[in-house]
């Protein structure tokens, strides 16, 4: 295929070479992006060049509530205005009902055909589990997928540098990837990541875009994601070769406090804010839920399923739930009589009646929830706060200081009125470092296989380094196998 792309990466030698061969109709192929495309000079190419198609992809990007709204996506109608004979197709794998409604008004396609495919990826096993000890659990993972490649996904640059130093200290093939470093450097990261097997990206969310690497076998959040689109979209990178893969996510109050810092101190206007916050609470939804993780993924996305999918974490280990409503109230309170400034540590220790410098300070040792909750644990404690936050009875401040406050939704709850079921989690699920099966891995089950397997993955290896391509341009995984 005769196929080329137009960037800012490119020299204007380069560039020029590319826009001569669309001239001359060389090209079968040409990428671009909407903000080059939108330019003049490029739209006059456009005029005197033979176009079969314009294929408009990432068309979520068009979307004001979407989590990667691009404003230039929203020009792209010029296309149909200047040239409106030539066919459009707006292509995406992350959108939700309203999205794709408005992908449809926004391009003018009202009169295209939808064509909607499953959002189901049934090889992915989906894992979602609090923060007990993220060291930990990222570790326990990574033994499973010794020598495997895989994505792991944090909220800062920091943490990415942080996290992929670890890693390379324990002896682990890691390399960091964000927006701070260099071009040169991203290049060559990501190129490694590409055509070397076994190498694990530490990344933000500046790494992923257009990445079609089919032998992916897990994907770590190790904070948060903005939303569930932004969390399928990620995940959807692991085990695009149709073999057994994995995505953990692990989180906790303090992720929950920052995202909402960051919908609160936007200049969005308030319409946006409220989306922002729905999608959120539908995220906290899927984290928190007992039911099967797969239907509640896929009913936000319009699309229902109706038994459990039996490859998630809540389908082989069951989660049970108690009537958590006077744990609850005895929580609520305590925020409540400690000023509902201070965040959850603090209340905590006034639960269970702890002797600290702060309480002395404020002397909440007198307040009548000092050491009501004395026979729960600390971890238990902050599985409720964690739940409760996620029911929407706490809110967390968002000045960055994590304090809490009362919600007009918990009213009912301490008048009794209401009655409130929590996960049994911190007395089961939280002490383990993982929670939940082992995905199975991409393996044969018969040891002389598995060798063959492996030395053709080798010879497939030494191959793709002679050509200079990736080794699933080779094989994949699965014609191997």
């Amino acid at each position: 295929v005769r196929a080329a792309a137009l960037n800012s990466s490119l020299p204007p030698g380069e560039a020029r070479q590319v826009e001569r061969a669309l001239a001359l109709g060389e090209l079968d192929l040409l990428y671009v992006a909407p903000e080059r495309l939108l330019t003049d000079s490029f739209l006059t190419l456009l005029q005197g060049a033979r176009i079969a198609l314009f294929a408009i992809d990432e068309a979520h990007c068009v979307s004001q509530w979407g989590h990667d709204f691009r404003p230039e996506y929203r020009q792209l109608t010029l296309l149909h205005e200047r040239f409106p004979g030539i066919p459009r197709v707006a292509l995406t794998a992350t959108a939700d009902g309203p999205t794709r409604r408005e992908i449809v008004e926004r391009l003018g396609l009202e009169e295209g055909r939808v064509f909607l495919s499953s959002f189901d990826r049934p090889n992915i096993r989906y894992r979602i589990a609090a923060k007990a000890n993220p060291k930990a659990q990222l570790r326990a993972l990574l033994d499973e997928h010794e020598g495997e490649a895989g994505i792991i996904y944090c909220m800062s640059r920091a943490k990415v540098e942080a996290t992929a130093q670890a890693l390379m200290d324990e002896g682990r093939m890691a390399l960091p990837y964000h927006a701070g470093l260099d071009a040169e450097t991203r290049a060559r990261h990501q190129d490694r990541f590409l055509k070397e097997d076994g190498i694990v990206m530490v990344a933000t969310v500046a790494f992923g875009m257009g990445i079609d690497k089919p032998d992916v076998r897990f994907v770590v959040h190790l904070d948060l994601p903005k939303s569930i689109e932004a969390y399928y979209q990620e995940t959807g990178r692991a085990g695009r070769d149709g073999l057994p893969s994995e995505a953990l996510l692990l989180y906790g109050v303090e992720d929950v406090a920052k995202l909402i810092q960051f919908v609160e101190a936007s200049d969005a206007p308030e319409a946006r804010k409220r989306v922002e916050r729905q999608k959120l609470d539908a995220l906290l939804g899927l984290c928190e839920t007992a039911n099967c993780r797969r239907q509640v993924l896929l009913s936000y996305f319009e699309e229902q399923r109706d038994e459990p999918c039996g490859n998630c974490d809540t389908c082989l280990e069951p989660v049970r739930t108690y009537d958590g409503t006077q744990a609850v109230q005895k929580l609520l309170s305590c925020v409540y009589r400690t000023g509902e400034r201070f965040g959850a540590g603090h209340v905590i220790d006034v639960l269970v009646g702890a002797t600290t410098e702060k309480i002395t300070k404020f002397r909440h040792e007198a307040l009548s929830t000092f050491g009501i909750g004395k026979e729960t644990s600390r971890d238990e404690w902050r599985a409720i706060v964690r739940q409760v936050v996620a029911l929407g009875l706490l809110q967390v401040d968002v000045e960055g200081h994590g304090g809490l406050s009362l919600s007009a939704a918990c009213r009912p709850v301490l008048r009794g009125e209401r009655r409130i079921e929590l996960k049994v989690e911190a007395r089961t699920r939280a002490a383990r470092v993982t929670g939940g099966a082992r995905a199975p891995k991409a393996a044969l089950s018969d040891p002389h296989d598995e060798a063959l397997y492996q030395k053709l993955r080798a010879l497939r290896l030494e191959l793709a380094r002679a050509q200079g391509v990736p080794p699933y341009v080779i094989f994949h995984d699965t014609t191997l196998m």
